[in-house]
C-alpha cells in the first residue's frame, strides 16, 4: 500500500515536471519572437482563459459542441457495431462496406466538409462529420475482435452445447470488449478533433470552432491559443474518463470469460 501511494505520488510530480517543462520552454519560444500576433505569452493567455470561463457564452460553446461530438460518437458506435457484427458473419456483406470504410479512411476531412456543408445546416455538420470519421474505427474495431475471438473456447462451448446466449455472453462479448473499449477511446478523440474543425469551417451558433474562427478573424492570438487549450483540456479529460470507466469493465468481463464457461458446461 505505501508502495504504491509512493507511486503515485511519483506519477503525480513528473506530470507536474512535465507540464512546468513545456510551460518554460513556451515562455522561452515567446521571449525569441516577441510577436504576440505569432504566439501570445502563457500568463496571457492563461488570463484570457480565466475571463472566458466566467462568461456564459463560453460555457454555451462547450455545451453545445460536447452534444454534437456525444451524438456523433455514438451513432457511429451504434451503427459501426452493427454493421460490423453482420459484416462478420456474412462476407459479402463485408466485401460491400469494406470499400466504403477505404474510401473514408483515404478521402482528407477536409473533402467531407465541405460536402456536408452542402447538404446540412452549420449546426449539423459537425455531428455528421464525426459520426463519419468515427464509423470506420468502430466497425474496424469489431470485425477485428470477432475474427480473433479464442477458437478454442468456442470449441469448449460445441463441446459442453451451451446454448448460444450463453456463447454470446460469456465468450463473444468479454473477447470484443477490449476492442471495441480501444475504438470507443480512440472515437472519442477523433471525434473531439474532426468536430471542432467542423465547427470552424461551418461556423454554427455556440460552439467552440466558431469561437476559434472568430478569434483568427481578428488576430487575437490569445484567445485563439486559450480556446485551444479547452479543446485539449476536454478531449484528455473525456478519453481518460472513458478509458478508466471502460477499463474497469473490461476487466471484471475478461476475469469471468474461462470460469463462466466452466461453470456453466459443468452445470449442463
Amino acid at each position: 500500500m505505501k508502495d504504491f501511494t509512493i507511486r503515485g505520488k511519483r506519477k503525480i510530480l513528473s506530470q507536474i515536471f512535465i507540464f512546468l517543462f513545456w510551460i518554460i520552454i513556451w515562455q522561452i519560444v515567446y521571449g525569441i519572437l516577441q510577436r504576440d500576433i505569432y504566439l501570445p505569452s502563457p500568463f496571457n493567455v492563461f488570463m484570457r482563459l480565466k475571463e472566458l470561463v466566467f462568461l456564459k457564452t463560453f460555457w454555451q460553446a462547450i455545451a453545445s459542441s460536447i452534444g454534437r461530438v456525444a451524438m456523433g460518437v455514438f451513432f457511429s458506435i451504434v451503427v459501426g457495431t452493427i454493421l460490423g457484427i453482420i459484416s462478420s458473419m456474412n462476407d459479402f456483406i463485408y466485401n460491400l462496406i469494406n470499400p466504403l470504410i477505404v474510401a473514408i479512411k483515404s478521402t482528407p476531412v477536409l473533402s467531407f466538409i465541405m460536402i456536408a456543408l452542402m447538404w446540412f445546416s452549420s449546426s449539423n455538420v459537425p455531428t455528421f462529420i464525426c459520426f463519419l470519421m468515427c464509423f470506420p474505427v468502430i466497425w474496424t474495431n469489431i470485425v477485428g475482435g470477432l475474427a480473433n475471438i479464442d477458437r478454442k473456447l468456442l470449441q469448449m462451448a460445441k463441446i459442453y452445447r451451451l446454448k448460444k446466449w450463453v456463447v454470446i455472453k460469456k465468450i463473444y462479448l468479454p473477447s470484443i470488449l477490449p476492442y471495441f473499449s480501444a475504438a470507443c477511446i480512440t472515437s472519442l478523440g477523433l471525434g473531439w478533433k474532426v468536430s471542432v474543425a467542423a465547427e470552424v469551417l461551418s461556423h454554427p451558433r455556440n460552439a467552440i470552432g466558431s469561437h476559434l474562427y472568430s478569434a483568427k478573424i481578428y488576430l487575437d492570438s490569445s484567445d485563439l491559443f486559450a480556446w485551444t487549450l479547452v479543446v485539449i483540456f476536454f478531449s484528455l479529460l473525456f478519453e481518460k474518463v472513458f478509458a478508466y470507466c471502460l477499463e474497469k469493465i473490461t476487466i471484471k468481463k475478461s476475469s469471468k470469460v474461462s470460469k463462466g464457461c466452466v461453470k456453466v458446461g459443468a452445470k449442463n
